[in-house]
């Protein structure tokens, strides 16, 4: 058992999940929601802060500053309070409510922009709040994780080696795709493999990171409204993109067997078992990864109105789910007279 004094000491990187039993193909997810962060977001956050910090742009009066859908904010809110800095997230409405508080639980000042950007998102009206930030104050010190090469860094020294070491005939990895630092890491690092690795590249449908036209996308963690910086194309085999009604049905989908995960794992594992189906080897090694835990998604995926509101109430019929409650199924029947219910 390990004994800390700073939070972002304790990643566990080692544990996987096998679907198998779940989804009926040899897949296995890489779980990064164990740290106290809850998140994958942790790696990129600490390599982003020790680099500042190394090159002396972070400094004991700094601001930290950062654009973020959630996790990445609750990281750095973690070290930031851990080490002493302020920090200020810039976020928007899609962020959870429960990632809000507990970035303010943290210390943190937190931004809500509300305004859409030209490509309907609101990643663009962040960035522009940041930009201005800076401009005003020079305490300001905004990491962009879009932009920092440490993003990408944090999992070629760490995503990727934990992967490999686990999997060493591994054939093909699913990755989500946001700002692409886990993507851009994990490539990059099986690109010098001892072996070839396929790269699938997952977004969600109404992201335009991979190009194509912007939608509404309304589940935080994946997906651009802009083409990342980070990403370059020829380290990726293959993108898949994939609906929210399909993410949403493979989040309950695993809760129904226990494991309660974020919408962007939903996100990668309908993407890496629709490409399982398609082709139907049993030979094949693959990883899927899991950048968060569900908890911070309890008011909206797995919460029915929320899911009734946006989706419609027979979201969940073709996954052999429903939202009724235990109540509107009449679990708890009264018995009669004769002792049946």
């Amino acid at each position: 058992m390990p004994v800390i004094s700073a939070p972002h000491a304790f990643n566990e990187g080692s544990l996987f999940v096998d679907l198998a039993s779940i989804f009926g193909y040899r897949l296995y997810l890489k779980c990064e929601g164990f740290n106290f962060a809850g998140s994958i977001k942790l790696k990129a956050a600490n390599e982003m802060v020790e680099s500042a910090e190394r090159d002396g742009s972070l400094t004991p009066d700094s601001i930290l500053v950062e654009s973020s859908s959630g996790n990445l904010g609750v990281a750095l809110s973690m070290i930031a309070a851990s080490k002493g800095y302020r920090f200020l997230c810039v976020t928007d409405p899609r962020c959870n409510l429960s990632t809000k508080l507990l970035m303010e639980a943290l210390g943190s000042q937190v931004h809500v922009v509300t305004d859409l950007d030209s490509n309907g998102g609101f990643l663009g009206t962040r960035l522009e709040y940041v930009r201005s930030l800076c401009a005003s104050d020079d305490r300001y010190v905004w990491l962009s994780q879009y932009t920092n090469a440490g993003n990408w860094r944090a999992h070629f020294r760490t995503t990727a080696p934990e992967i490999a070491g686990q999997f060493p005939r591994l054939d093909v990895l699913f990755l989500g795709t946001g700002t692409a630092g886990t993507l851009m890491g994990c490539a990059r690092y099986f690109r010098e493999w001892h072996r070839p690795v396929r790269i699938v590249a997952v977004d969600s449908v109404g992201s335009v990171a991979f190009g194509g036209k912007p939608g509404r996308r309304m589940i935080p963690g994946l997906g651009m409204s802009m083409r990342p910086p980070l990403l370059d194309e020829s380290y990726v085999d293959e993108v898949i993109r994939v609906e929210e009604a399909d993410t949403i049905r493979t989040c309950h989908r695993l809760a129904r067997r226990g494991f309660l995960f974020g919408g962007s794992t939903g996100t990668v594992v309908s993407a890496a078992t629709d490409w399982l189906a398609r082709h139907d080897r049993d030979d094949l090694t693959a990883v899927a990864v899991a950048p968060d835990l569900g908890e911070r998604y309890l008011d909206t995926i797995y919460q029915t109105n929320w899911l009734q509101d946006l989706y419609g109430e027979h979201l969940l019929d073709s996954a052999g789910l429903d939202t009724a409650t235990w109540d509107e199924k009449s679990a708890f029947r009264t018995p009669d007279h004769r002792g049946r219910s």
